[in-house]
């Protein structure tokens, strides 16, 4: 959630067919991630909208230069709290943790290894190195070999 919140424009290159972020704000262990077109059109879509706007970061405030990691936090439960009665026993408990880990399962499903997704997650040492208690520490994964899978991953 920290790298959506320091997130800055010059790392975001959004088009209106592609996109992938260089991020990695947290712990300075930065990564390039592809986004799914799920993720990609929505925010093609607000740069688009916004675009006359000068900024450093992509999440603006209207209070702040950025949207912090406090406003996401308030986002995220109100829109917990507009859901149905139905929907809520699912979500009342949902974190932002719950969703990464819920990437993590869909891409070990479409046959992404352990260490692609540590790369992806951003679970690396600062050597670049999967962190992963599973993997082999000197086992290193390529943003190719990632883009390769990622295209195998459904939303």
């Amino acid at each position: 959630m920290s790298d959506a919140s320091w997130l800055k424009m010059a790392d975001t290159h959004i088009g209106p067919q592609v996109g992938w972020l260089h991020v990695g704000y947290k712990g300075s262990k930065w990564r390039d991630i592809d986004l799914l077109n799920e993720a990609r059109e929505p925010l093609y879509a607000y740069l688009q909208a916004t675009q006359d706007i000068q900024r450093t970061y992509v999440f603006i405030s209207r209070r702040s230069e950025r949207l912090t990691e406090e406003a996401i936090h308030y986002w995220f439960r109100t829109l917990k709290a507009q859901a149905t009665t139905d929907q809520r026993t699912v979500i009342q408990a949902l974190t932002f943790h719950d969703l990464r880990q819920d990437f993590g399962e869909r891409a070990r499903e479409a046959g992404w290894s352990l260490e692609e997704v540590a790369y992806y997650l951003g679970y690396v040492t600062r050597q670049g190195a999967p962190a992963m208690q599973t993997t082999v520490p000197s086992t290193q994964v390529s943003r190719e070999q990632v883009q390769q899978k990622f295209k195998n991953i459904k939303g």
